[in-house]
């Protein structure tokens, strides 16, 4: 096997706060030393979500098994995740940071699967995937990113699962929202549906459209993490990959 030096573009702080999570848990969990130290643990990880790499890959590039690389990987996306923020958390920090709106979307995360598998099989998308519901700041800043459901999910019934709508309506906060959230009412606001429209409305969905399109920018972000754009691990680990995502993507932004 050929090896060869690569970048990530990442900075060095966000490496440097993944080592101290890594090292921490260590801390705390006492016993042998590891094949790696945390610092090349906290590489391993930040190199898998971002490059998308094969445990494989992994496990050649840094000189453990492939056993070992998954382990390592998703022992820290756990404690990544655990430190995203839950919806109430996220709502109040957006109302304390007085945003004026946000966006609320769902997306869709490709996955391997065949077709006898209809519950991960998205209409819309015309491919099998996991549901994610992300909601984002005006300019395109996650505040918030859900668990996986299958792909065959409707966004609004996603919403409503994880208590979105519940959530928001608490919160008093104005949320913007596409047609696939039509019929949900308050608290969002959604396009005017349907053909020949009136004038007015269709001035309001053009202006719906110029608030919400920075907004979505939100999950072209998330995909930015190529680990993202086609999983090919257990799709309900979508999840927890995402909020670990969300938590790395808010100390880059910390670091810039």
């Amino acid at each position: 096997m050929l090896l060869y030096r690569a970048s990530l573009p990442l900075s060095r702080s966000t490496l440097k706060y993944v080592t101290g999570v890594v090292r921490r848990h260590r801390t705390g969990l006492g016993g042998k030393a590891r094949a790696l130290p945390p610092g090349s643990q906290a590489l391993m990880v930040l190199v898998y979500l971002r490059k998308g790499e094969t445990f494989a890959e992994l496990g050649a590039g840094f000189g453990v098994s492939t056993t070992t690389a998954w382990r390592y990987v998703n022992e820290t996306v756990e404690l990544l995740a655990a430190r995203s923020p839950k919806l109430a958390q996220a709502l109040r920090k957006a109302t304390e940071d007085g945003l004026l709106y946000l966006v609320l979307d769902g997306t869709l995360i490709p996955i391997d699967r065949v077709a006898a598998d209809r519950p991960f099989y998205s209409g819309k998308h015309k491919k099998h995937g996991m549901n994610l519901q992300v909601i984002a700041a005006p300019d395109g800043t996650v505040v918030w990113v859900s668990g996986a459901l299958p792909g065959a999910t409707h966004d609004l019934k996603a919403a409503r699962i994880w208590g979105i709508l519940r959530a928001l309506e608490t919160a008093g906060l104005l949320v913007l929202a596409d047609k696939g959230y039509n019929g949900a009412d308050e608290p969002l606001l959604t396009p005017y549906k349907g053909k020949d429209k009136p004038e007015p409305q269709k001035d309001a969905n053009r202006s719906h459209a110029r608030l919400r399109g920075p907004g979505e920018r939100a999950n072209a972000q998330l995909k930015c993490w190529r680990i993202l754009r086609k999983l090919r691990c257990c799709p309900h680990r979508v999840g927890h990959l995402a909020k670990a995502i969300h938590v790395l993507q808010t100390r880059e932004a910390h670091a810039s």
